[in-house]
């Protein structure tokens, strides 16, 4: 089942990120990686910022979490994490349709650019990168991220926007 997190479940939140997190060590630049890779006071600042988390739950046990920001002209897919003992059973992919069928505007997604199964994953819903000029912009106006951050990132949008973001 999936439903909006409550406050209640910001532990379990917290956990799953830094549980599914160990995937990107060693893969993203080793200045980026530090522990625990999302700390409870950024959890926090990204949910006082408008960051909603929606929950896959099994058993009342939560098992993956995705969160989606609104930015006035767009969404934005945000911390998308699943139990590393539960991956590849499906979880992420229900989490992903049921936020895009929540959307009314257009889905950018932001991800490390070395997390090639990230990309790949978001490319199966009908997400495609943006050149790096759009990318740049995109990650500066939308997200409050370092600019080490933006330079080893990348942007995806989904394929029926594309047009409408070129620069």
């Amino acid at each position: 089942m999936i439903r909006q997190t409550v406050a209640d479940d910001f532990r379990a939140i917290y956990d799953i990120i830094n549980d599914a997190a160990i995937a990107y060590k060693g893969i993203i630049p080793d200045d980026r990686w530090h522990e625990p890779y999302m700390s409870e006071e950024e959890l926090s600042e990204q949910i006082q910022d408008g960051v909603r988390f929606f929950c896959y739950t099994d058993e009342n046990d939560i098992i993956g979490v995705m969160g989606i920001q609104d930015k006035k002209e767009v969404n934005l897919i945000r911390h998308a994490y699943v139990r590393t003992k539960l991956r590849n059973q499906g979880v992420g992919s229900e989490l992903l349709k049921h936020l895009i069928l929540e959307s009314d505007k257009p889905i950018l997604i932001g991800t490390w650019k070395d997390a090639t199964w990230a990309i790949r994953f978001y490319q199966k819903y009908g997400f495609s990168q943006v050149s790096e000029k759009e990318k740049d912009f995109l990650l500066k106006k939308y997200w409050k991220i370092p600019v080490r951050q933006i330079e080893t990132s990348v942007v995806l949008a989904d394929n029926s926007i594309r047009k409408s973001l070129i620069l």
